[in-house]
């Protein structure tokens, strides 16, 4: 593997705090680094190498897994080092690359992660380039950027142009995290090495299929940021459509990168545009209110430090969507999530058609009960496939009983998506990185019920804080039977 130079801007900042510090620490001590590659943090406090190699000590004892080994952070610090910067400065960038060419322990492979506000993103970029620190000529170059690319359709695409003028496609690294969960992984092993399965994944026997991803916490930190983007933008546009594709993809070729994606993106091109006028029969939207989670009273949204009197923005928000190819073509496919819910969790939810005949219509049993596969994301890693048994006795009764599979024994470690995703960096692996058309087409889905909210600024249905969400969401589904799936358990009648 190459050496490289981790450069984090922004790394001071929470993220760096709370997620690339822990994970990079977690590489070193799986022995994934190359000995060569250095990590250079970049920031405008006045720190020196002694108070930055403190402050990520604290950090990554906070989340180091078994708690922090003092042999593994010394090799891990020995990698550090501390670059004050501000990044509206000009001259800070000229300063970067002589430090980076000067120093005989930075090695010219650069990856470049903006940690920081999306509103920088193209303007630093713009920097590097103008500064030569983007120059491929004594080694790679390649630019991380966090989600979300863009606030709606027209901001990515303008964002893409500016950003395109400097750098090519394949150095830049559009990150989702939520694509480096093992088990978001699993479902492609689950479909495609699997045989099974595939006759019956098609509009013949599926009926609908949930997607949801419910937090039982609130915005916490976050209300500057979450008031202006909502649930839609927040986790439905990126993480939520992403894991659809997944469920709903054709087999690639290969799992090379492109053929992946490219599978992907024929997914997104394949959903059925929601029109203006059909917006509220595809969408839905609504808030929290004060409620009781985990035992203990919480805020409503609008009570939450630095959340504006009277906003609208949604913390739940669920939509209908069908893709219109041979394969899906006619079946709902309902997403969903919410802050301040009953639980955390997220889970794909396949429920597959009744049988087409009533058998069992002259005996005691009341009715047939669907089958259901269901895929934990987490907390719970697991697949179950959920079928109907007869109960033991005389008489023709019949209950609900699942076949579980946990996918990670007890003794097998559990990593963080980041870990892998750092890593693939390095190696320039760029299949669980989005590309820019991945982009767009999730954005040209969602931004019609998005202009159609923002022109609604006097209502917005809410749900009590510790529920399920707001039961007026059932009418987006297509069928009276339908419900939508808030557990692993067996359903009962």
């Amino acid at each position: 593997m190459d050496n490289c130079t981790y450069v984090i801007f922004g790394a001071t900042g929470n993220l760096s705090r709370v997620k690339l510090m822990p994970a990079l620490y977690h590489l070193e001590a799986a022995g994934k680094l190359s000995e060569g590659t250095r990590i250079l943090a970049i920031g405008r406090r006045d720190w020196d190498l002694e108070k930055c190699t403190g402050q990520v000590r604290e950090w990554v004892n906070a989340k180091a897994r078994g708690g922090l080994d003092p042999e593994v952070f010394e090799r891990f610090a020995s990698r550090l080092s501390y670059f004050r910067g501000d990044l509206t400065e000009q001259g800070m960038y000229s300063r970067l690359h002589r430090h980076i060419d000067d120093s005989e322990h930075l090695p010219s492979n650069v990856a470049f992660y903006m940690a920081i506000r999306p509103a920088e993103f193209g303007v630093v970029t713009e920097n590097l380039s103008d500064s030569g620190l983007l120059d491929e000529s004594r080694g790679w170059k390649r630019v991380v950027i966090e989600k979300p690319f863009g606030y709606d359709l027209e901001s990515a695409q303008s964002l893409q142009r500016r950003i395109s003028r400097y750098l090519r496609e394949d150095q830049l690294y559009r990150i989702d995290h939520y694509l480096g969960k093992g088990t978001v992984q699993n479902v492609l092993v689950y479909r495609f090495a699997n045989t099974m399965m595939e006759p019956l994944w098609n509009r013949n026997y599926i009926d609908h299929i949930q997607i949801t991803h419910s937090e039982s916490m609130g915005v916490d930190s976050r209300a500057d940021f979450y008031d202006g983007a909502g649930a839609m933008r927040d986790m439905i546009q990126s993480h939520l459509l992403q894991l659809l594709t997944l469920v709903a993809m054709e087999p690639p070729v290969s799992m090379e990168a492109e053929s992946l994606r490219d599978e992907k993106v024929k997914v997104l091109k394949s959903i059925r545009p929601i029109v203006q006028q059909a917006v509220h029969a595809h969408a839905f939207r609504a808030q929290y209110t004060e409620g009781v989670v985990d035992g203990q009273r919480v805020n409503g949204y609008l009570q939450e430090p630095k959340v504006p009197a009277g906003s609208i923005t949604e913390t739940y928000a669920a939509l209908k969507l069908y893709i219109d190819n041979w394969r899906w073509r006619g079946v709902p496919i309902y997403l969903r999530t919410g802050k301040r819910m009953a639980e955390s969790q997220s889970l794909v939810s396949i429920c597959f058609r009744h049988p087409p005949q009533q058998f069992f219509r002259d005996t005691p049993m009341d009715h047939m009960r669907q089958n259901w596969v269901l895929l934990g994301i987490q907390p719970a890693e697991c697949l179950k496939v959920e079928m109907t048994v007869k109960e033991p006795g005389l008489e023709m009764r019949t209950r609900q009983t699942s076949l579980d599979a946990s996918l990670r024994r007890t003794d097998e470690a559990q990593t963080d998506a980041y870990e892998e995703l750092l890593l693939d960096v390095i190696q320039g692996d760029r299949s669980l990185f989005l590309r820019y058309d991945e982009v767009e087409y999730a954005w040209r889905v969602v931004d019609p019920v998005l202009r159609a909210w923002a022109t609604e600024r006097d209502f917005i249905h809410t749900y009590p804080a510790g529920s399920w969400g707001p039961e007026e969401s059932r009418r987006l589904f297509e069928k009276e039977a339908q419900h939508w799936r808030h557990s692993l358990a067996p359903e009962h009648p």
